[in-house]
């Protein structure tokens, strides 16, 4: 099963299992991972599972058309500490291509860019 590895607000790093189709939320939901809360559901309509995608795989979790949608742009406005791998969790879907992922929450001291 792919795996992702969520890096928390004090620096420590959480491996877990990633079933394929799930929303990289919902697979955050399922471990225990407080910071990204999902409060619409994945709905897009708020900015609460705002996360910062390591720079390595950022492309990667991208639409197949190549870039965030209006919608997500407009949902990531709301979010604080906006960087430039801020993604909404609720907008990736796991694939096996993204096995090895690596996520860090909002408010993580871990700084990419």
């Amino acid at each position: 099963m792919p795996k992702i590895t969520f890096i928390l607000k004090d620096g420590t790093a959480k491996k877990v299992d990633a079933p394929l189709g799930l929303s990289i939320m919902e697979i955050a939901q399922k471990n225990g991972i407080e910071a990204i809360e999902g409060a619409c559901g994945g709905s897009l309509s708020c900015a609460t599972c705002h996360a910062y995608i390591h720079p390595d795989w950022y492309e990667k979790t991208l639409p197949d058309e190549g870039a965030v949608s209006e919608d997500e742009e407009d949902m990531l406005d709301l979010a604080f500490e906006l960087r430039k791998t801020s993604r909404l969790c609720c907008q990736i879907r796991m694939t096996e291509d993204l096995d090895g992922l690596i996520v860090a929450v909002q408010g993580c001291e871990e700084v990419w860019d």
